[in-house]
């Protein structure tokens, strides 16, 4: 954990922010996978961590905006516990080291939760995203299980949106330490992107990196020569030279911060040529998108840029044609490129998106479009200090779109679907980078992973 003061500030802010009302924070608890007793890798709740910190299950935070008080609800270990897990601090001492002075068990959270509510005072809750804290939510606050999402609290979700967006010093180290980890988990692919090789052996080698330096992977590895299926978590193929390999992986710290890469190699180790013209421009928009990035930018226009770097490169192969500009606004080039440019990242690898992408992403001034692949765009409004984002540019050749575009004749005047159609096989290629917006421009953020073309063959090479 942090210092204390770390969690005490920020829910002393939460109190400013909400003004009146209890902002409740459930725990999660652990999920079991075949039968009771064996259970999934425990993985705290990320709102209930930026609060309070604490990683076990079966708790519940309390941020009391009228009284002022801050609460953790839980229950001490008993003797079945000890012989199995070994001794385990109380909630009390552990409640102590986050700032926290009142604790209680458990049971005693209804309790409060009702004299709260029969008082007509108002109980904040975030959207849940598990089953079993709909159920409790549901049980605690009396309404049916189905209106419990709809009934949460959109001022604590902007609350919370605020404060988590803006990352503080510490928490930028951590984030830099899952990077860190993950040079080591990229470089490692590359490594073994050889032909022969299966997808699941390089798959498996890299997550046991990141278990073995503190954390779990921070999402399901994304490796595949079938790139053009953006999150492909398939890994039963055998790599094959001539095709290329997408490796869109990253790591959790130990106190769960993520971190988010993606690197595309050839299989072998070498470039060819039609290769090596799809990946300059692929990079070539992650570059040119990032060297953009400050204060005050609104993303979609670093999106923007990046598809029209990608549009351009496919004009000078002859794969698209007319002007670049009105192919983008058209939303041509999202055959090529269909999803955004990136998305926050922190405690989540999508940062918040459990709060609702347009809460997180977008606001009065930019809203979400509903055009094919701009509407993917994750995040949209403008930039500010401290935001972490990542800069995930790709090309795509996804055959079922090319032959539904083409059957539709959908963007022919910038589309020269003839010369697609020598790319189906190709797969796809993504490039992506974790980044932070400073005072006055941006930072990429931990060790530099090879990206271009000469480091990825000389890292392969060696």
């Amino acid at each position: 954990m942090f210092e204390a003061s770390v969690y005490t500030s920020r829910r002393d802010r939460l109190k400013s922010q909400l003004g009146s009302g209890i902002a409740l924070f459930p725990g999660n608890v652990d999920s079991s996978f075949n039968y009771p007793a064996n259970t999934f890798h425990f993985r705290q709740d990320s709102n209930f961590l930026y609060f309070f910190g604490l990683d076990h299950p079966g708790m519940a935070g309390l941020v009391d905006a009228d009284t002022g008080e801050d609460w953790i609800f839980g229950n001490d270990v008993d003797m079945d516990d000890i012989v199995w897990m070994g001794p385990q601090p109380s909630v009390k001492d552990q409640a102590a080291e986050l700032g926290v002075n009142n604790t209680a068990p458990y049971a005693k959270l209804a309790e409060y939760l009702s004299d709260a509510l029969a008082k007509g005072r108002k109980i904040h809750y975030l959207p849940p995203y598990r089953g079993e804290t709909i159920i409790e939510l549901s049980d605690l606050l009396g309404f049916a299980p189905s209106g419990v999402k709809p009934g949460a609290s959109t001022e604590l979700i902007r609350a919370v949106v605020e404060q988590r967006a803006i990352k503080d010093a510490l928490e930028i180290a951590e984030i830099e330490k899952a990077i860190n980890v993950a040079y080591l988990m990229h470089t490692t692919s590359m490594k073994m992107a050889m032909p022969g090789v299966m997808e699941q052996k390089i798959a498996g080698t890299i997550e046991g990196i990141a278990l073995a330096h503190g954390g779990p992977v921070s999402f399901p590895i994304i490796l595949s020569m079938d790139g053009q299926t953006l999150h492909n978590h398939y890994h039963g193929n055998k790599l094959e030279l001539g095709r290329m390999m997408v490796t869109d992986a990253g790591a959790e710290t130990s106190l769960h911060y993520a971190s988010d890469i993606t690197r595309t190699v050839p299989v072998g180790g070498v470039f060819n040529d039609r290769q090596r013209a799809i990946y300059q421009l692929v990079l070539d928009a992650n570059t040119k998108s990032t060297e953009i990035m400050k204060p005050g930018l609104p993303f979609r226009e670093a999106h923007f840029r990046a598809a029209e770097v990608v549009a351009s490169g496919l004009k000078d192969l002859g794969l698209m044609k007319g002007d670049v500009k009105e192919a983008v606004a058209s939303g041509a080039h999202a055959l090529f490129f269909p999803h955004g440019l990136g998305h926050m990242m922190g405690l989540d690898v999508h940062d918040m998106e459990g709060l609702g992408e347009n809460f997180v992403g977008y606001d009065a001034e930019i809203t979400r479009s509903d055009q094919f692949g701009l509407a993917f765009l994750r995040m949209g409004r403008r930039l500010q200090e401290g935001f972490v984002m990542t800069v995930e540019s790709g090309c795509y050749f996804i055959p079922a779109l090319i032959d539904q575009w083409k059957a539709e004749g959908k963007h022919k005047e910038f589309i020269n679907y003839d010369e697609v159609e020598s790319y189906r096989d190709f797969g796809g290629i993504r490039i992506e980078d974790d980044i932070l917006v400073t005072a006055d421009s941006h930072r990429l953020l931990g060790r530099p992973i090879p990206k271009t073309i000469s480091e990825i063959e000389e890292t392969m090479g060696g």
